[in-house]
């Protein structure tokens, strides 16, 4: 491989909507990404992380049932960390990196802008997730993984069980 910057190959992948082949990194080819960056980001877990698994315990501890992982009905691609498909409850314990935490998210400084945008999008889906929820006649709660998650399950409980009282809205 060459040396020179503009000769480097880039991944690509087809874009869906027009079968078009375009770069995967929407960074300049000065930027490539370090392999052991590339592996070590794609080994984060999806599901099953502490955060998820302290909450789930607490609910099950609490003689909860629920789905785990589990797709959002009508809205596809989105799954909920829990889900209580009865009531029409989901849950999602969010990362402070992927979603951009307030007080605990921080920011690469390497191929900034490019993140900038990634964790931008993310909030956007996110907050479009929650309205889809609404609109489906869903309850959507989220919590922080920082979060003291034997308080999360215990809000999670409150709401499951006015859920069960009153039925889920709209639905």
């Amino acid at each position: 491989m060459t040396s020179d910057p503009s000769q480097r190959v880039r991944p690509t992948s087809p874009d869906s909507r027009s079968g078009v082949v375009r770069p995967t990194s929407r960074s300049s080819p000065d930027e490539p990404v370090d392999e052991s960056v590339r592996s070590r980001m794609s080994a984060q877990p999806r599901r099953d992380t502490a955060p998820e698994l302290a909450l789930r315990r607490e609910l099950h501890r609490a003689g909860l049932r629920f789905r785990v992982d589990h797709p959002l009905p009508g809205i596809p691609r989105r799954r909920a960390d829990v889900v209580f498909t009865r009531v029409g409850l989901a849950v999602f314990v969010d990362g402070c990196f992927w979603h951009d935490c307030p007080e605990h998210g921080t920011r690469p400084r390497t191929r900034a802008s490019w993140w900038e945008e990634k964790l931008r999008r993310n909030v956007e889906r996110d907050r479009d997730t929650d309205n889809r929820l609404v609109a489906a006649g869903w309850v959507g709660l989220r919590f922080w993984e920082h979060a003291d998650m034997t308080w999360a399950a215990a809000e999670v409980h409150r709401t499951y069980r006015e859920l069960r009282v009153s039925g889920p809205p709209n639905r």
